[in-house]
């Protein structure tokens, strides 16, 4: 088989890649995605991420482990990333967030000419069809729907009433490039008719729709192995497909949307990266780069929970199952009601101190007791928030754990290793406590789980954070784009030292952006797509 574009994971980069690559009807485009279709109902229906994040089972859900984290009391902490068309879009919490604009100013300031935020805003724009229509931020002609929520529980109000009474701003819009408040999250969710309330993933957005053309093959259950090479020449990919072992070959390009672990696990598996991380396990080098696999950062997250004698949000109980029929009824006929629901319903960008540019924690306020991932429940109903870092000093790395290209990258967050996360968290979580307990949740209030009395010292919010923070999803920088001695790709996102092969995905940030990270990945799609056919036109006009 091959093809002018072997693309390696059809997650919310890859889905986005295929799409706009194949466009052009000349242009054949072959995606590899290790995982199912995507489509399923517990991806389509919001409220499916409780069966799909805990990973027991892995639905849909690579559901990995980090080693022993020496910060967090020497526990394994817990890495769901997507496994099917869609990626980590399929099972996430939907929430539309760019992060502030000089997370993107502080990327040209490295050296990656054309990431600066007036740069990146027309790719934002370009992939986006917001509900609330066009304006010089937003797009509304995109792939990508993006929605108001469509039921946002009376609860989550009171929490955005809370925050201000605290004295925190509101803010309608958290995507203008200035995100500091509190309020709704917006939604990456249908708002046309035919799919009202459903989630819109990265595949049902920019794939589904285009996965009759002719150019343009889509391989499930199709786990790469490694890239194939001819000297210093990306010429192809190897995969395996159930039992059995194939190759595909690519005439122009091999293009890796794997995300931050399974995009630098790959280029090792084939012999790039630092030649420690690969040759004892018996791989031959083919090319020293000692950034692949570095530089892995992620939001660090602590939660705070209360039971709530309230049923009007999820939980575990006779009332609310009850009500829970009827919103499923209500769902399927008019794309609302709690089924719709992205569970974090609240958001909040604030400052630990006043005197600091941006925000540098994020909150997300959940209409359930969220416990270990969701993997441990509880009877009952009741509410939570997270508090994350949002902009971590503390970076790891993803590595080899052996040469089996089926088994599961090591990964290595190194989470608290540096104490200036652990200050930012504790100020953190005290704000965050602060604003669960203000007058306007004072009815929803029953009983605070996880942590008893108050006045606590900082040794004290220092064992309650070490025995349970954890990540919240967001891990970049292993393949990152920069023109240092630790840079892995260049500012085209092709891997430096080698010809016919880049990286497109969140691995490629350099540092990690002040937000969610899923539609700043897709902007990352949507801008590659571009510079490959600026590239391919070129070469055109040159021959």
């Amino acid at each position: 088989m091959s093809y002018d574009y072997v693309i390696v994971g059809g997650g919310s980069a890859g889905s986005t890649m295929a799409a706009r690559l194949s466009e052009d009807p000349d242009a054949k485009v072959c995606l590899l995605e290790a995982g199912g279709g995507g489509n399923s109902i517990l991806v389509r229906a919001p409220a499916g991420v409780v069966a799909m994040l805990p990973g027991r089972p892995k639905i849909n859900n690579w559901a990995f482990e980090t080693v022993p984290q020496p910060g967090l009391n020497g526990r394994r902490g817990y890495q769901p990333r997507g496994k099917a068309l869609g990626g980590s879009s399929a099972i996430n919490a939907m929430l539309y967030i760019r992060g502030h604009k000089t997370d993107y100013d502080g990327w040209a300031d490295l050296g990656c000419d054309g990431w600066s935020w007036e740069e990146v805003l027309p790719y934002f724009q370009k992939s986006e069809n917001n509900e609330r229509g066009a304006d010089d931020i937003h797009g509304a002609s995109g792939p990508l729907q993006i929605s108001n929520q469509k039921s946002p529980r009376p609860i989550t109000e009171a929490f955005i009433d809370a925050a201000k009474q605290l004295q925190h701003r509101h803010r309608e819009d958290f995507n203008n490039g200035e995100n500091e408040g509190v309020g709704l999250y917006q939604v990456t969710q249908f708002h046309d008719k035919a799919k009202n309330g459903e989630r819109c993933s990265a595949a049902a957005g920019y794939l589904f729709p285009v996965m009759d053309r002719a150019n343009l093959t889509v391989v499930t259950g199709a786990h790469a192995t490694r890239i194939l090479f001819d000297g210093k020449r990306a010429t192809g990919v190897a995969f395996r497909q159930g039992k059995q072992d194939k190759k595909v070959m690519a005439g122009k390009e091999v293009i890796l949307c794997g995300g931050a672990f399974n995009s630098p696990q790959l280029l090792q598996l084939s012999g790039v990266g630092r030649p420690d991380d690969i040759r004892h396990h018996g791989i031959e080098m083919v090319h020293e780069l000692p950034g692949v696999g570095q530089n892995l950062q992620d939001h660090i997250d602590f939660i705070l929970a209360y039971k709530s004698k309230d049923t009007d949000n999820f939980g575990i109980g006779a009332a609310g199952t009850v009500g829970l029929i009827k919103h499923i009824a209500k769902w399927r006929k008019d794309g609302a009601s709690m089924i719709a629901s992205p569970f974090a319903e609240g958001a909040g960008f604030l400052k630990t101190d006043a005197t600091l540019d941006r925000p540098d924690i994020q909150l997300h306020f959940v209409i359930s007791i969220v416990d270990n991932h969701a993997r441990k429940l509880h009877l009952g109903y009741g509410f939570s928030c997270h508090v994350c870092v949002l902009r971590p000093h503390s970076a790891g790395e993803v590595f080899l754990q052996n040469s089996d290209p089926m088994a599961a990258p090591g990964i290595d967050p190194r989470f608290l290793s540096d104490d200036r996360d652990l200050d930012v968290l504790i100020k953190g979580a005290r704000m965050t406590r602060d604003i669960l307990q203000a007058p306007a949740l004072q009815k929803y209030r029953h009983k605070e789980l996880f942590m008893s009395g108050n006045n606590l010292s900082d040794a004290e919010w220092e064992q309650n954070i070490r025995s349970r923070a954890d990540t919240v999803y967001h891990p970049v920088g292993t393949c990152k784009m920069g023109v240092d001695d630790m840079a892995v790709v260049d500012p085209e996102l092709k891997v430096r030292g080698l010809d016919r092969l880049r990286v497109v995905d969140a691995s490629v940030m350099p540092t990690l952006i002040g937000g969610n990270t899923n539609a700043p990945t897709i902007m990352i799609a949507e801008k590659a797509a571009d510079m490959i056919r600026a590239a391919d036109n070129m070469g055109v006009a040159a021959e």
